[in-house]
């Protein structure tokens, strides 16, 4: 079935080109459980053949990534909000509980976006809080480009070195997820050490 879906995407990609990266990496980012792992790779394996640019993969890859994370971002923005301050009451937010939300993102949202872009299961949904709680848009959109150019520079070359194979692909992801995971883990302590020393002066 994996095998389907990939040749799939290949000849999808193939098809459409970059603009197909950018679609199938917006469902990506956006609500729609759609796995990166399962595009960009493929784009990667293209261009290893001399059938796309590698830098105009990655390229599209963000753009899509991008994309997809502003149109969380508006959707919660747009209706998250409101609902939770009419609403919150019934599911224990009150508004004291946004005041908070609203402060941490004000204070760690840059860091939060970042790191929440690299970690699976995390980097599809961390565009709704910060939509929740209206963090400056150009500041969302700096670090989700830069979280989500680390994780497209991965796969892509990923694709581009493995080809299409997938047992050893997912031998090298699984390896390297977790690599990414124990250092956003280091980072996020580092950031926190580096915060109560400023705090301290």
């Amino acid at each position: 079935m994996l095998e389907q879906i990939i040749d799939w995407l290949v000849n999808t990609i193939g098809q459409w080109g970059y603009f197909g990266i950018v679609v199938l990496m917006f469902l990506e980012s956006s609500f729609f459980p759609f796995p990166s792992e399962v595009v960009v790779p493929p784009a990667g394996y293209l261009a290893a053949q001399g059938r796309m640019s590698l830098w105009l993969v990655v390229l599209a890859g963000v753009a899509g990534s991008l994309f997809g994370a502003i149109f969380n971002y508006w959707l919660a923005a747009k209706w998250g909000r409101p609902f939770f301050e009419k609403y919150g009451r019934y599911m224990f937010i009150s508004q004291k509980t946004l005041a908070r939300a609203d402060s941490f993102f004000e204070q760690h949202g840059h860091i939060s976006t970042f790191i929440g872009r690299l970690i699976p299961g995390i980097r599809q949904y961390i565009s709704l809080p910060a939509g929740l709680v209206r963090m400056d848009m150009l500041l969302f959109s700096l670090f989700t480009a830069f979280g989500a150019l680390i994780w497209v520079v991965v796969l892509a070359l990923l694709g581009y070195w493995l080809g299409n194979n997938q047992e050893v692909f997912a031998t090298y992801l699984h390896e390297i997820t977790i690599g990414i995971v124990f250092l956003c883990l280091v980072f996020v302590g580092i950031y926190v050490l580096l915060l109560k020393k400023f705090k301290k002066r």
